[in-house]
């Protein structure tokens, strides 16, 4: 793509979209009126036709009637007795969403941090011995089924996140416990190695060896985040270990495939973001610059791949359509964490913004799921749309507050000389 020029504004204010503010308290609005529930794109299986007409309950009806629902233009969910929940990944990437409106003054009700906090303690998953978190929903792979709520380890990395975030900003000794006890499921029950060098954590249950780089790096970034907190000498190496066996899996052009089967050969947004951002957090958490190279080839083909020039965001690194939410939130979120590798990474995030407000932002305060070639699915779902869009917006937020407290800082001799 050709990069956008740097002549972006910092102002995002306009008649023609609302302010970074004003869209993001909005968003935040919609969610707290809706106590943090919604709909999943893969939330089929939690339909109540299953429970009346259990002949339907075959893995083959299962795949079909997800896919159908994901992809469908309206929301049948209504009609096929599919429920609103709570997930807890969502109600995770809500709370950190919330630590940083506390830090720009921005959150009035400071209640509602420890409400979300009690609903992701109370939504962990029936393990006595470990704090795990699984999804609202069972959901059907090509091969195996796993079970709501049975923990999950993208979903508790997530989870544990989010509790170092409230640590790191309220000093909640429980949460880091509750983390740290996680990275101990992560060690004891998923970590796993192989004769010819592969160390992976199982993913989605114990028994699956499949090789998914994403959940390797989000892993082995969790555990040194923990360690930089506890110093707990069993968690670097296995961290390492992973993320090294992962790292030397890039792709000359500087991709990732999503994993290592044959059906896993696919490059995506997303999960490309996962894997820059991980990889720099471990480094940062470990002190240590050898996955440096890894991080900036992979940002430059995030980059060139995953942008049209009007700010829409690909899905695929080789097709424009679909056009979907969680891409739009993770691109955000990785040109703000990568700005110190090209100059107009903020500029482009704006840009970002404004596409997906001009395209998939509703004026009841939510954003759609996904812009098809000839049509827009303005399905609302809490997960994977509003939870990543309000992390996205206000990590964008903390970006302009600083550009315009920085500015305001600035003497007015220097103020004339940037002017100028």
């Amino acid at each position: 793509m050709q990069h956008p020029k740097n002549n972006t504004p910092d102002r995002l204010e306009g008649e023609f979209v609302p302010s970074v503010q004003e869209a993001t308290l909005k968003l935040l609005d919609y969610c707290r009126s809706n106590d943090w529930a919604g709909y999943d794109p893969y939330d089929a299986l939690n339909s109540r036709l299953f429970e009346e007409f259990p002949f339907l309950n075959t893995r083959v009806l299962r795949i079909v009637l997800t896919q159908v629902l994901k992809r469908a233009p309206l929301n049948l969910r209504p009609l096929l007795m599919v429920g609103k929940t709570q997930n807890p990944k969502g109600l995770a990437l809500s709370l950190t969403a919330l630590l940083k409106l506390r830090k720009l003054d921005l959150l009035e009700d400071e209640n509602l941090l420890h409400e979300l906090l009690a609903q992701i303690v109370a939504s962990r998953s029936p393990d006595p011995e470990y704090w795990s978190w699984g999804y609202s929903f069972p959901w059907q792979t090509r091969t195996i089924l796993v079970p709501r709520g049975f923990p999950n380890l993208v979903c508790t990395i997530f989870v544990a996140n989010a509790l170092l975030d409230t640590f790191e900003a309220l000093g909640d000794e429980a949460c880091l416990g509750m983390a740290m006890s996680a990275g101990n499921y992560f060690l004891e029950k998923l970590y796993y190695t192989e004769a010819d060098g592969v160390a992976a954590f199982a993913y989605p249950l114990p028994t699956s060896k499949s090789k998914v780089h994403n959940a390797n790096f989000l892993a082995a970034a969790l555990l040194s985040r923990i360690y930089r907190h506890t110093g707990a000498e069993r968690l670097p190496g296995p961290a390492l270990h992973v993320a090294r066996y992962s790292a030397g899996k890039q792709r000359s052009d500087g991709s990732w495939s999503y994993g290592e089967l044959r059906n896993q050969d696919w490059v995506d947004n997303f999960h490309t973001g996962y894997n820059l951002t991980s990889l720099r957090s471990i480094g940062h958490n470990l002190r240590t610059s050898e996955f440096e190279p890894h991080v900036r080839l992979g940002f430059e083909f995030y980059r060139e791949h995953f942008f049209r020039e009007d700010g829409a965001v690909r899905y695929f690194h080789d097709r424009t359509y679909p056009i979907d939410i969680h891409c739009v939130a993770q691109s955000i979120l990785t040109l703000i964490e990568f700005q110190d590798l090209h100059p107009s990474s903020v500029n482009l995030a704006k840009l970002v913004y404004i596409w997906a407000m001009k395209h998939l932002w509703d004026k009841h305060g939510f954003f759609y799921y996904r812009v098809l070639r000839t049509v827009t699915i303005r399905t609302s779902y809490m997960r994977w749309s509003q939870a990543w869009m309000l992390l996205a917006l206000t990590t964008l937020l903390e970006v302009i507050e600083g550009s315009a407290a920085a500015t305001r800082a600035k003497p007015a001799n220097q103020l004339v000389e940037a002017q100028g």
